[in-house]
């Protein structure tokens, strides 16, 4: 019987493809250079771990990111993260994230000139970006320009639910390596792999992992706490748009319209509309 593979789009499954010191020199340094390709003018040679520990008691934390940082050769530190919650807050957390990485590099005393670039990667399940490529990147630049004011803070966000939407090459690795993230079923793994290095080791790490007990159940507790997030933020933004509704509501009756005409604007049921009435009378 064949084991059912766990989801990579899972960060507790994500991280230890990605951020493990036995997959740091392969697997790691193969996807960014693959992502970098367009903005970095060499590969990146080698790479340190900066968060490679896992604390098992963050998995049942919704608020807890397990993410993988990164550093270059040559000082430059990348942030690595996926997400399958839709937190309505991505850009803002990307930048305060680079920020606070870009800041914390310096070290009393020394000058502003040794600060190296950081380089934020967001994978996201759902999009974020309104247009229809599946791989975004943002700089600080002049708005009339274009001009570019530093190249420190480079920005990612990599959308899985627009691969099929862009035309690109079948032979583009960076998509094979989003494809195997979006949980490319086992008989597209060979022809993934292919020309792609890094990404069969990724693919065996991924059955191994699959195949332990406990390192399954830590991913079923770490599932279900993001499911009770995604839930809990579901809640609160259909609480909000019909809190949005009755206010609509509340200020056509006001104006006497009737009954009617407000639930077809709305969406809510007369019977809906006339409690509100009975509140504000």
């Amino acid at each position: 019987m064949m084991t059912e593979l766990l989801e990579p789009t899972v960060d507790f499954v994500f991280k230890q493809i990605f951020g493990s010191e036995e997959n740091k020199d392969d697997v790691l340094l193969n996807f960014l250079n693959e992502a970098l390709r367009e903005t970095e003018p060499k590969p990146f040679v080698s790479l340190v771990l900066l968060n490679p520990q896992m604390d098992k008691n963050a998995l049942t934390d919704k608020q807890a990111i397990l993410d993988v940082r990164a550093q270059n050769e040559d000082g430059k530190q990348v942030n690595l993260e996926i997400q399958v919650t839709n937190k309505y807050d991505m850009p803002k957390r990307s930048l305060y994230y680079s920020a606070k990485m870009y800041e914390e590099q310096l070290a009393e005393g020394q000058f502003y000139k040794s600060l190296k670039k950081v380089i934020s990667i967001n994978i996201l399940t759902y999009n974020q970006i309104p247009n229809e490529r599946f791989h975004n990147i943002y700089h600080l630049r002049e708005d009339h320009t274009g001009e570019l004011l530093l190249d420190d803070i480079e920005i990612h966000f990599m959308e899985l639910s627009k691969l099929r939407l862009t035309p690109h090459k079948m032979d583009d690795r960076l998509v094979n390596w989003l494809l195997f993230i979006n949980g490319a079923p086992k008989d597209r793994w060979e022809e993934l792999a292919m020309d792609t290095p890094g990404l069969k080791k990724a693919m065996t790490t991924l059955e191994f992992l699959s195949q332990n007990k406990e390192t399954r159940m830590l991913y079923e507790m770490r599932k279900k706490a993001l499911l009770d997030e995604q839930s809990a933020l579901d809640y609160a933004q259909s609480r909000g748009r019909a809190e949005e509704k009755a206010e609509v509501a509340k200020k056509m009756l006001h104006e006497g319209l009737s009954v009617s005409l407000i639930s077809k604007v709305t969406g809510l049921s007369e019977i809906e509309i006339e409690a509100l009435s009975k509140q504000i009378h």
